[in-house]
């Protein structure tokens, strides 16, 4: 059947190319388009009965409705989340399961190898190991777990929640404070780092949730603030650093490197550039080289207790520089300790620049790729008017005359998680088995929790439209539709077009799916239609 619809494929992605390229004017929306727009920027698109309910309840009401979650009950989630076991654990427990199995096994790998050959193993010493430890392989398959359900359970989450609005905000916002649970033994943190840190501020007040991720190990470990160290103090350039304490870089398998034994400890930049140029002000927002390194400077001593044991935030006083710093103009007076940070995160949500940073982004996320600039001005007067209330900031944007502007709709192109995530709840699919979603994610160039780069994935379309992803797209919707994706199945083949409601169809996109062979290839030809593919 891929085969035969290869033709097919390559013509949709040309439509799509050419829609990206040179949109058609929109005439004013009927109501129901009004609904699907809603539904598809407020959350991951629409299912069978939404459109019905919302059209009952009102758009205003039901936007005013997602803006509260924790009024929306949500058992369907909680019910489909309960195999996941390792989401309510700590970043201690994961790692007391399933880290420290993982070095013990590699330890003794490493000692059998050593008494083979002679010479003995050398490593960082390790808690005492337990009896009839398992099998490498095995204790990395365990290892892997916590961001696999970690994974899984985003995905369950985006198709089956009721609080849609929280979905998508949660995935906005970890994005924004990106880590990667690649390096070194993320992959043991960032459940606890999403669960506590992110999910819960999301419509709270962004300086509440800047501080969450500040001092989260997740991020004190991504950007090696954790090291970071007052280089003139008793713990600075003139100290080495402990065995254990060299962070991991890269795909490490959850074991952090051990380090030189020339490493030495002092200031490290990473987080305070990021913080002002990715988190706050933005890149343009107005600070110097000299604002990062006195950022910098304050955050010494924010640190971890002991990281490979999966402890939490502390701060160490004898890795602080206690000295006075000066931050976009503003005096930190010496002896200020673990304030000074917390004073720079005063400065920084409260300043102009942040205001208009997440206000761009957030009207980029629910509005265009290049949001109105009008729309911008009045999202970050209202952060700056309610001490950064981001459900106030949401507010105005989705109930702004923008938000439903006729050339708004349609205008945001899906990201990978988004386009999977739309194609189940359209189709109805029932999902047993959410791993083969997450692998078609992966597949699609966007793997769960695994963004390198502090910047996190991009949201806009010229990140995600080309030939070859169009492709891989139209193969996962064939696969979806064709029941070729195990642990997911559509228990009924509806009628395709009904993925389209309150959709305005091109002449083109009609003509591609009526050449369709079978309801399966009708169905694959319309979740890969420039339409669908849009939000």
């Amino acid at each position: 059947m891929k085969m035969r619809l290869r033709p097919i494929i390559v013509l949709v992605g040309v439509l799509f190319a050419a829609s990206i390229a040179s949109p058609s004017a929109l005439p004013a929306p009927s109501p129901d388009e009004v609904i699907v727009h809603v539904l598809n920027r407020l959350g991951f698109g629409p299912r069978a009965g939404d459109i019905e309910r919302v059209r009952a309840l009102g758009v205003k009401a039901y936007i005013e409705q997602q803006l509260r979650p924790d009024r929306i009950p949500d058992n369907e989630v909680v019910e489909r989340l309960v195999g996941l076991r390792t989401l309510g654990m700590t970043s201690r427990d994961v790692a007391a399961q399933y880290e420290l199995p993982l070095l013990r096994a590699r330890r003794e790998q490493k000692q059998q190898a050593g008494a083979q050959t002679g010479t003995r193993g050398t490593g960082p010493a390790m808690p005492p190991a337990a009896p009839a430890a398992a099998p490498a392989p095995f204790e990395r398959q365990q290892a892997n777990l916590p961001l696999a359900e970690l994974s899984q359970q985003k995905i369950l989450r985006a198709i089956y929640s009721e609080r849609q609005l929280q979905e998508t905000l949660t995935d906005f916002w970890f994005n924004h404070f990106n880590v990667d649970a690649r390096k070194g033994p993320e992959r043991f943190l960032i459940t606890e780092y999403e669960r506590e840190a992110s999910r819960p501020h999301v419509l709270g007040r962004f300086r509440d949730l800047l501080e969450a991720t500040a001092k989260s190990q997740a991020m004190l470990f991504y950007l090696d603030n954790w090291l970071s160290a007052d280089p003139n103090g008793p713990h600075g350039n003139g100290s080495r650093l402990p065995a254990w304490s060299r962070p991991g870089r890269g795909a490490t398998g959850g074991v952090p490197r051990a380090p030189q034994q020339n490493q030495k400890k002092g200031l490290n930049e990473n987080y305070g550039r990021e913080l002002l140029e990715l988190h706050t002000l933005g890149v343009d927002g107005g600070y110097t080289q000299k604002d990062v390194t006195e950022v910098a400077r304050s955050f010494t001593g924010w640190t971890i207790t002991n990281p490979r044991l999966g402890g939490g935030f502390r701060f160490d006083p004898r890795l602080h520089d206690d000295g006075e710093k000066v931050v976009l103009g503003h005096r930190l007076k010496s002896g200020g300790g673990m304030r000074d940070g917390e004073q720079v995160l005063d400065i920084l949500a409260e300043h102009p620049s942040t205001a208009r940073f997440i206000a761009t982004k957030l009207a980029r996320r629910f509005v265009a790729d290049t949001p109105p600039q009008p729309l911008v001005d009045r999202a970050a007067k209202t952060f700056r008017a309610t001490n950064g209330d981001l459900r106030a900031v949401l507010t105005v944007l989705l109930t702004s005359p923008e938000f439903l502007a006729p050339d708004t709709l349609h205008a945001k192109v899906k990201t990978p998680f988004e386009f999977v995530v739309s194609a189940v709840r359209a189709t109805g699919a029932v999902v047993e088995d959410a791993r083969p979603l997450v692998r078609a994610v992966q597949e699609l160039g966007m793997p769960l929790y695994q963004c390198q780069p502090p910047t996190g994935y991009k949201d806009t379309a010229d990140a995600w439209v080309n030939t070859g992803a169009l492709v891989n797209r139209m193969n996962i919707a064939l696969a979806l539709a064709s029941d070729n994706l195990a642990g997911v199945t559509l228990e009924a083949h509806p009628q395709a077009e009904s993925f389209l409601i309150g959709t305005p169809i091109s002449d083109a996109t009609r003509t591609t799916i009526a050449r369709a062979s079978t309801p399966q290839q009708a169905i694959a030809l319309t979740i890969g239609s420039p339409e669908f593919q849009r939000r």
